[in-house]
C-alpha cells in the first residue's frame, strides 16, 4: 500500500475549501441571473414560476433566491410582470454567459460531446478562476480574453 498523501498546511487547505464554498454560493446567484436574462431575451418576461421550473426547484425556493437578487441589487420585480435584471444584473449575466461559452468551447476542443460539454460547463464555469479562464482562452487562440 502507498502512503497517504501529505496534507497541505492548514491555512492553505482552509483557503481552498473557502474558495469552493464561496463558488457554490455564487453559482446559485449566477445561475438565476443567467436564466432570467435568457428568459427575458427569449420571451420578454421571466416569471418566478418559469424560473423555478427551469431550475428544477420549488416556487418558494425560487422566490427566496429572487428576493436575494433584489437585495443584492441584481434584479427587480413588478407585480404581475415578473423579474427584470438591473444594469448590474445584466453585466453579471453577460459575464456568466461568456464564462460558460468559453468552458464549453474548451471542452468541445478537447473532444467532449456537445451535450456533455454543456452539462459539465454548468459546474465548471462557477468554480474556475479568472486566471484559468484566461489560460483556456489562450489555448483556444483567443488571447487572454477578459471575463
Amino acid at each position: 500500500m502507498s502512503a497517504p498523501p501529505a496534507l497541505p498546511a492548514e491555512p492553505i487547505q482552509a483557503r481552498r475549501f473557502g474558495k469552493a464554498r464561496a463558488a457554490r454560493a455564487a453559482a446559485l446567484q449566477q445561475d438565476y441571473v443567467e436564466l432570467i436574462a435568457d428568459l427575458l431575451a427569449a420571451g420578454g418576461e421571466a416569471r418566478p414560476i418559469d424560473i423555478a421550473r427551469r431550475l428544477g426547484v420549488s416556487h418558494p425556493t425560487a422566490a427566496k433566491a429572487i428576493a436575494r437578487l433584489k437585495r443584492d441589487g441584481l434584479a427587480t420585480a413588478l407585480p404581475y410582470r415578473g423579474v427584470f435584471l438591473t444594469p448590474a444584473g445584466e453585466v453579471l449575466a453577460g459575464k456568466v454567459r461568456a464564462r460558460h461559452r468559453l468552458v464549453v468551447d474548451l471542452l468541445r476542443a478537447l473532444g467532449v460531446a456537445a451535450e456533455d460539454a454543456e452539462l459539465d460547463a454548468e459546474g465548471i464555469e462557477h468554480h474556475v478562476s479568472d486566471a484559468t479562464l484566461a489560460a483556456f482562452a489562450r489555448f483556444l487562440g483567443r488571447g487572454g480574453e477578459s471575463l
